[in-house]
């Protein structure tokens, strides 16, 4: 399929310039944007064509989506030795469900801790059974924006 690209270096998920799906499997960091220009980084999940934050009554992710579903996440990487640098934005709207998935939740922070539950701090230990204070922010973007940033980078590695 030839790719049609946009003056702005932006395509529509539809249209990628990468696999996408494979670019949200990385344990990146995210940015979400709520409400009125709050911005805060997050680790999330991507399934079922969906980004999944834990959350809880320690922050205010949850409440801000009660007040406005409203949201844009944005995940990119840079790699300055190589110059491979893409993005993926995302628009939509979020809710605040149940924790009651806790396999999902820890795919998620195996992405991030690994595998060996045994090492990772006890504030990432999942709730046995979940509890009312964990939930999950589930947004699903309406619209996703791909960017391929990529350039070349300068020969003399500084």
């Amino acid at each position: 399929m030839k790719m049609k690209r946009r003056t702005d270096r932006l395509w529509s998920a539809a249209d990628a310039p990468f696999d996408i799906d494979e670019f949200l499997r990385q344990p990146l960091v995210a940015r979400v944007a709520t409400g009125h220009r709050v911005i805060r980084p997050v680790w999330y999940l991507w399934e079922d064509e969906t980004f999944w934050v834990i959350t809880g009554k320690w922050s205010r992710l949850a409440d801000r989506l009660q007040a406005d579903s409203a949201f844009e996440l944005v995940v990119d990487t840079c790699d300055i030795r190589t110059g491979r640098t893409l993005q993926v934005i995302a628009r939509g709207c979020g809710s605040v469900v149940p924790f009651e998935d806790a396999e999902r939740g820890r795919r998620k922070l195996v992405r991030y801790l690994g595998p060996d539950e045994t090492l990772w701090d006890d504030r990432f230990a999942l709730p046995q059974p979940p509890t009312d204070e964990t939930w999950w922010a589930k947004l699903v973007p309406d619209t996703m924006w791909v960017s391929d940033q990529s350039f070349k980078p300068s020969m003399n590695g500084s």
